[in-house]
């Protein structure tokens, strides 16, 4: 026999679930030290997964909380222009995001439920904070004198109660006669009562319907990734800017840089991108795109081969390599020294020549006619 399921009431704040994160940043228990349960209640699927959500809540509001006072950045409203009333998201910068003359980093996280700041939900949950964020990549960025900003590419827009509808009674209509309309709103009475027996019997803990009210310019993560670019990076000082992109990041990287081709490759050094998922035939980005990004662009994907290792490629854009793990979430904090390595190389590479990329290009054209 199924269990009555508790109420779906679940506390706003991680000590209110008695669980707090360790010196090593990962989420133990208050009282007995073990990492986190998602099946508290046996047999009651649903509420453990609503119990799992309302905890990831409460994880993003963490998350954002360390962007400012851990990593000092500074949390920046959107639409610039928005106006009192209307749904408004953010991101998050640092001090010299727009003023720094030498580089900027760019993280854009991929699809589903993570916010600004995060690579993976689960990884936070069930790992620790340093593989399932983006903190290790931006105190090293700054560490090393980067400006960073980060996108905020899920967020695209709030949810509000929808309103009650009034259906007018047939007995707010005067046409027809009252003992007719008595009968009709009798039946109608007893319908009602019937189906919200039979749905408070099938769904006890009913929902509220929700409506969702969309950001202005920033409706989709391809959306906010242009806004973001034309509000922020391309007004920014930096004579180098790097993208690091995750997962559905890529496609939307690669979305901008179909719509902002020219002002892209003017100011992007390098992007790595990690188990990105974009394709460069569906987004149908053009041969000079494909070019760019096979000297600019790095892929760092799922493979049980070891870091860095070729990885064999269907598609003609940027190199694939191993992220040095099989595990898709991974694959962002797995290559997270390489990607380092290889922004560094692609800045010297530009200050050794005017035209690194124009030099290279010409090299490989002279290899492919021998």
């Amino acid at each position: 026999m199924k269990k009555d399921e508790p109420p779906l009431d679940f506390p706003d704040t991680l000590e209110g679930f008695e669980y707090a994160f360790n010196e090593k940043g990962q989420l133990r228990h208050i009282k007995t030290g073990e990492p986190f349960v998602f099946n508290y209640q046996e047999d009651l699927h649903r509420w453990n997964q609503k119990r799992y959500e309302a905890l990831g809540e409460i994880i993003t509001k963490y998350v954002y909380e360390l962007l400012e006072k851990d990593c000092n950045l500074k949390k920046i409203s959107i639409p610039v222009d928005a106006t009192e009333s209307e749904p408004k998201s953010f991101i998050f910068m640092s001090e010299d995001a727009l003023t720094n003359p030498q580089k900027l980093m760019v993280l854009i996280h991929g699809s589903g439920v993570v916010r600004a700041g995060q690579w993976a939900r689960r990884l936070i949950i069930n790992e620790d904070l340093d593989s399932g964020t983006q903190i290790p990549f931006i105190k090293r960025a700054m560490d090393e004198g980067y400006g960073v900003i980060v996108l905020n590419p899920n967020e695209n827009y709030i949810e509000v109660e929808k309103p009650k509808i009034h259906v007018q009674s047939s007995s707010e209509s005067s046409d027809e006669p009252a003992e007719k309309r008595e009968r009709k709103d009798k039946v109608s009475k007893e319908t009602k009562k019937r189906r919200d027996f039979y749905e408070k019997y099938r769904n006890p803990q009913r929902e509220k319907e929700m409506m969702q009210l969309y950001i202005r310019e920033n409706g989709s993560p391809e959306e906010h990734a242009v806004y973001v670019w034309d509000h922020f990076i391309a007004q920014s000082a930096a004579e180098n800017v790097f993208f690091v992109a995750h997962s559905y990041g890529g496609l939307a990287f690669v979305e901008l840089m179909i719509q902002r081709e020219a002002d892209v490759k003017s100011k992007v050094t390098a992007v790595a991108l990690t188990d990105s998922v974009h394709n460069v035939w569906h987004q149908e980005a053009g041969k000079t795109i494909r070019e760019w990004m096979r000297e600019n662009c790095c892929n760092w994907v799922s493979s049980s081969e070891p870091l860095d290792t070729s990885v064999e490629s269907m598609l003609p854009d940027c190199p694939r390599v191993s992220a040095g793990t099989d595990r898709h979430e991974l694959t962002s904090w797995k290559s997270f020294p390489s990607i380092f390595k290889f922004f560094t190389e692609a800045s010297e590479a530009k200050t050794s020549s005017l035209k690194p990329a124009l030099t290279r290009r010409s090299h490989r054209i002279k290899h492919e006619e021998l």
